[in-house]
């Protein structure tokens, strides 16, 4: 079973595929060539699932950090006898800079370790263990390192250093002395192709600098916010791009699958796949981050992904894969123990079968936000998001699973009613560019319809509040969207209400959000790091500048030593729990920060609250 923290892990990615790395230099997690490939290394897992450690071979003093405006990571190993740096990368392709980031990566894990002072016994342990863990593949010695056949591919380990093999694992130890450098390489291919070329160490060396340039010149491209937090914004920036599948310019929710909400919990699932939910949220903050090209491929994945289904009459999917896929169907594994004993394991998604009315305006506000209003959209685009807009108008008096995935009966959640009145909202300024004016008339008169029913049913008098559900009396973080979203002003009392309401009673006493309180929540979960975020945000638009500032510290404080922000925080002990690290958490922050900066401008020559 694995313990190791959540939080301890520190993140690879060349925009095609993820690893994550602990903090004594043991990668035990890597997805190649993608990010939802099985894991060739799943110890976070299952102890048994496979890892690739280099490190001390006694106890040191660790520190690590991201080289400057990049994702290249470099842990640093203090002994008694001496200091040594560990250097490890996805790599990208050769000389690949700038808004090309990753759409040439070889899929290829870098590694080095240099002895800078002293001398330092080092070990290595090789464990992989393809598919999940269930293959114990076959090592085998070569000139200059290891193979390894099992299942549907073929591992290449170029190493310097002679391993011992035992089984489907290499050890091996060696005694660094400064300046000595040793380079490592693992090369992933398909089992029936030829084997992948060993690299040597003037060949990783040179790659490891070429990544290093790569994210710089990517991270100097991407500039454009300037305010409080600059350096987390542009942090953050660099870790949606990590999870942005270049191929395509999908973003996966986070890197890893069926990290749980609970340790021994039970709701653990695959996140390594691309959410309509997320597209409106996700353009802000890749605008806000200056990253426009991103923002216009994102959009046009999930519009490619989704077009042919509302064509064909049936639901807008809410979860596509990487490459466009539908069917993410989730399938259980049995053998591995999961993380704390949390199981079951899934690989796949079922939320793809899921009814989410949300997904319209999500889509619409995405289109609004990319897509120019003053000229006329082609006739595909404009076909797929009328369309959009007229579903909206038709269901959203139905019923469905809401933002949260809910997996039990549907209900009439406010947050889906919101969304849907903001697809009508965004299409009514679109109305030009799709060709729609004369469908304007009925797309107000449903938009005030939507009003009506969340403003008469979606308040709650007594609670003071806007909630969860129509005539419900239980509170939703998601009510923090009304303002944001435009669908009432800030300054109205039912906004202010309810805010404060949130604030006060889905606030942990650690100053995070949870996401509901409710009969229905079968099982104890962490607090929310996004709806933190979103609490930020609404309390600056709300004038609370100062608080929203307190809520932003306090939710950035749970970022780990390598800035990287988990799905949600365990209340009690603090510990990083769910999957990892979530975009969701970092695209909360990128707009929560441009929300206060924002309102502080407006309020500064005032003097007023700052």
């Amino acid at each position: 079973m694995s313990g190791r923290p959540i939080g301890d892990h520190a993140l690879l990615s060349d925009c095609r595929s993820a690893a994550l790395v602990t903090s004594e230099g043991s990668v035990d997690w890597l997805c190649l060539p993608r990010f939802d490939s099985p894991a060739l290394f799943a110890r976070l897992l299952d102890d048994d699932a496979g890892h690739w450690s280099i490190g001390p071979a006694g106890p040191a003093d660790v520190s690590r950090r991201y080289v400057e405006e990049t994702l290249v990571l470099e842990t640093t190993f203090r002994t008694a006898g001496g200091t040594a740096v560990l250097r490890d990368a996805l790599a990208l392709g050769r000389r690949e800079r700038g808004h090309a980031l990753g759409t040439a990566s070889p899929g290829i894990l870098l590694r080095q370790i240099t002895c800078t002072e002293g001398r330092m016994p080092i070990e290595i342990a090789y464990a992989p263990r393809p598919e999940f863990g269930l293959v114990h593949p076959l090592l085998s010695r070569v000139q200059g390192g290891l193979t390894a056949y099992g299942g549907a591919q073929v591992l290449l380990l170029s190493s310097p250093v002679d391993l011992e093999v035992s089984g489907s694992t290499a050890h091996g130890r060696i005694t660094l002395r400064a300046p000595d450098r040793l380079g490592f390489a693992l090369h992933v291919g398909p089992a029936w192709g030829s084997e992948p070329t060993r690299w040597r160490a003037r060949r990783i060396r040179r790659r490891l600098n070429d990544t290093v340039e790569g994210w710089r010149s990517w991270s100097r491209l991407h500039r454009g916010y300037v305010g409080p937090w600059q350096d987390e914004v542009g942090h953050s920036g660099r870790v949606l791009r990590a999870l942005t599948f270049a191929p395509t310019g999908a973003i996966v929710a986070a890197a890893t699958s069926s990290l749980p909400e609970r340790a021994g919990g039970t709701r653990n699932w695959d996140y390594r796949y691309t959410w309509v939910r997320d597209a409106s949220f996700t353009l802000q903050a890749l605008a806000t981050a200056a990253c426009e090209k991103e923002k216009d491929k994102f959009f046009g994945f999930v519009a490619r992904a989704a077009a042919t289904q509302l064509h064909r009459g049936v639901d807008l999917q809410i979860v596509y894969g990487i490459g466009g896929e539908r069917d993410l169907s989730e399938r259980l594994l049995p053998h591995l123990t999961g993380w704390r004993g949390s199981a079951p394991v899934r690989s796949g998604n079922d939320a793809w079968r899921q009814r989410q009315l949300d997904v319209y305006g999500e889509l619409l506000d995405a289109a609004h936000q990319t897509l120019p209003s003053d000229e006329r959209l082609d006739p595909p685009t404009r076909a797929f998001l009328l369309q959009a807009a007229e579903t909206a108008a038709r269901r959203w008096t139905e019923s469905d699973q809401g933002i949260w995935e809910r997996r039990g009966p549907s209900r009439h959640f406010l947050h889906s009613k919101l969304m849907c009145w903001v697809a009508l909202d965004r299409a009514i300024a679109m109305a030009s560019a799709l060709g729609a004016d004369e469908r304007v008339p009925r797309w107000r008169h449903e938009r005030d319809r939507i009003r009506q029913a969340v403003e008469q049913r979606g308040w709650n008098p007594r609670l003071g509040a806007f909630t969860q559900a129509f005539d419900s009396d239980d509170l939703d973080a998601s009510a923090l969207m009304l303002p944001i979203v435009g669908f009432l002003p800030p300054h109205d009392p039912r906004v202010q209400s309810t805010v404060l309401a949130i604030a006060t009673h889905l606030t942990d006493a650690g100053g995070l959000v949870r996401r509901y309180r409710g009969d229905e929540i079968q099982e104890a979960e962490g607090a929310f790091v996004l709806c933190t975020f979103w609490l930020a945000h609404a309390l600056a638009l709300t004038g609370h500048t100062t608080r929203a500032r307190q809520v932003f510290e306090t939710a950035i404080a749970h970022a780990n030593d390598v800035g990287l922000l988990a799905e949600e925080t365990d209340s009690i002990t603090g510990e990083a729990l769910g999957n990892y690290p979530q975009a969701f958490s970092h695209i909360g922050l990128i707009n929560a920060a441009r929300a206060i900066r924002d309102a502080e401008r407006q309020t500064a020559p005032q003097g007023t609250e700052r």
